[in-house]
């Protein structure tokens, strides 16, 4: 799970508590469980629309992985999911946003809504809200 702190420390990175932050820092987080937290061995590949409020999933990973485009390690594309793939050495770890969670962000109607889908979202575990290949 995440901190109060760390979640703090990300919203105002980020500039503010909305729903694809969590998701970026939640699939970080899990990211980094699996491989491991290294700043300059692992890379991580961010599929998503690369407009807010989805590229806000790629604060996210920023924030929980370390990995960063100023490194080099953080790649984006445009994808009409929202998914990234870490890779350390021989390991690799995918997790794609489900299409319920994404439908149900959909229905965000204001920046009050924004937050309280954040918080929802952080309750959720993450079977819940990814799809995940580990390899």
């Amino acid at each position: 799970m995440i901190s109060n702190d760390v979640l703090e420390a990300a919203v105002r990175f980020h500039g503010h508590l909305g729903p694809f932050l969590i998701l970026g820092l939640r699939a970080g987080t899990v990211g980094t469980d699996y491989l491991g937290k290294d700043y300059f061995k692992q890379r991580a590949r961010v599929g998503a629309a690369l407009i807010p409020p989805r590229s806000c999933f790629i604060d996210g990973i920023q924030f929980a992985s370390g990995c960063t485009s100023g490194k080099g390690n953080l790649e984006t594309h445009i994808s009409n999911e929202v998914s990234v793939e870490f890779v350390k050495g021989e390991h690799k770890i995918s997790l794609f946003v489900r299409n319920d969670v994404l439908k149900m962000l959909e229905q965000v109607t204001s920046d009050r809504h924004l937050e309280r889908m954040g918080r929802e979202i952080l309750r959720k575990s993450d079977e819940e809200l990814f799809l995940i290949k580990r390899e």
